[in-house]
């Protein structure tokens, strides 16, 4: 566990206009990550990017600490070389269990601004999904996000934190509930994503008029039927909108999509006379704050929905204490987990050379002194010493598991270091055979 890293910032770090400067677009991360795994020096790398975070998690090479990484991080996602002390301000960084601990809150929804929020699970699925795909995930990043995954189906699944709308996208839907129970009309979603889709269905639901609007006609037109709406691709929205009195906009788009003339369209055709009201739940956004402020349009953005989170966030944490219960518990599970792991090699060398010792030994008595036995005594001796083997080898292997819980694997690999060279070798060679494979059994029912 010492080798994983993460690297990272949240809302906190700034809000939107912080994260806006470290996310990849997401048409992009699949042709970057693998070059970003490279110029970091790291060989398994997980990228997560949501509305309110961006954190790397990554495992160094052995014997480098995590602290130098946030510069690395820092010049590869913005392309230039930070300030002293600047990528300090502005990315934390965890190592080791601190950055096991984080992931399980991150997935489990208790790191959120809107704390217990159920859609920070799929997302770092995808993140997962998509490192693993590129060959960037091994043993240790599988088995860290495979046991954040489980964490956070537990939790949704043994306490309460599915019992309220906690999403920051209800906060979004509830502001155009809103602005719809004052003046009816059209709500327009630009973007087809996981966001515009549940705003789609469930303002749809509502009974309110949909108007789909993405670049590819297609996919406009394929969620415009779901919901009984209808499909307009961007660029003839931007210059012909429709008369709308709401917009939720949630693109993977580097630069605004509505820029001020085409707000000023947008603005002009309102039914009831008013702008529209625009919901922009993009990073970066899709609608400039100041085009909407010049244009007279009220614009909520991701800043001012994770400001009306925070507001709840401290009365919602007390009552997730259960949920950070199963995550303390799950974190100790997971230890325990790495440290087998990581033991089960040594261990079973440890016994195997006990055991060719032992027969060693058994093979030059039946030779020379007890050369003159029967097969079945011959057997019996064998027999004996196979056992003999096994009891003196579970002194060293309890030792070995003790000293693994009380004070690390490294402490471990101290330890060996110490033994006879051969010994040392051997027991070393199984620990880094076990360290590059995949060592997860895993048990899909508990996957959310």
């Amino acid at each position: 566990m010492e080798r994983i890293g993460l690297v990272g910032l949240s809302w906190r770090n700034g809000g939107a206009d912080a994260l806006a400067r470290f996310t990849i677009p997401e048409p992009e991360r699949a042709g970057r990550l693998p070059a970003l795994a490279r110029a970091l020096g790291v060989a398994e790398l997980a990228y997560l990017a949501t509305c309110s975070r961006v954190e790397l998690a990554f495992v160094v090479p052995p014997g480098e600490a995590i602290g130098p990484y946030r510069a690395r991080v820092y010049r590869e996602l913005t392309g230039r070389d930070p300030a002293p002390g600047e990528a300090e301000r502005a990315l934390r960084a965890w190592a080791g269990e601190g950055a096991a601990e984080h992931l399980l809150l991150v997935a489990a929804g208790l790191d959120s601004a809107r704390p217990g929020e159920t859609e920070i699970a799929g997302q770092v699925r995808a993140a997962y999904d998509l490192a693993r795909s590129l060959g960037l995930v091994g043993s240790r990043l599988e088995l860290l996000f495979e046991h954040a995954l489980r964490v956070a189906a537990r939790v949704h699944r043994d306490t309460h934190v599915g019992e309220r709308r906690v999403s920051l996208a209800e906060i979004a839907f509830d502001r155009i509930r809103e602005r719809l129970a004052r003046t009816p009309g059209a709500v327009a979603a630009i973007g087809v994503s996981p966001m515009t889709e549940r705003a789609c269905r469930e303002l749809a639901a509502d009974g309110a008029e949909i108007v789909v609007v993405n670049r590819t006609l297609s996919r406009a037109e394929a969620l415009a039927r779901e919901v009984g709406g209808r499909a307009v691709p961007l660029d003839r929205f931007r210059e012909q909108p429709a008369a709308v009195e709401a917009v939720i906009s949630a693109t993977s788009s580097p630069d605004p999509v509505l820029d001020r003339a085409a707000l000023e369209r947008l603005a002009a055709r309102a039914p009831s006379g008013e702008a529209p009201l625009v919901v922009d739940m993009a990073v970066p956004p899709d609608v400039d704050p100041e085009d909407a402020a010049r244009v007279g349009i009220e614009r909520v953005g991701m800043n001012q929905i994770i400001a009306i989170a925070e507001e709840n966030r401290r009365d919602r944490l007390v009552e997730l204490a259960d949920a950070r219960t199963i995550v303390d518990e799950a974190l100790e599970e997971l230890r325990h987990r790495i440290v087998e792991r990581h033991l089960a090699p040594v261990l079973a060398a440890l016994q195997r050379r006990y055991r060719a010792t032992a027969t060693e030994g058994v093979d030059r008595l039946l030779r020379k002194e007890l050369r003159g036995l029967g097969e079945d005594e011959q057997r019996a001796v064998r027999r004996w010493a196979e056992m003999l083997a096994r009891r003196f080898a579970h002194i060293p292997t309890a030792g070995l598991r003790a000293l693994a819980r009380h004070a690390g694997n490294e402490a471990v690999d101290r330890f060996l270091a110490g033994l006879d060279r051969d010994l040392a070798d051997e027991l070393s060679r199984a620990a880094e055979a076990a360290s590059g494979a995949p060592a997860v059994v895993r048990d899909e029912e508990d996957l959310p």
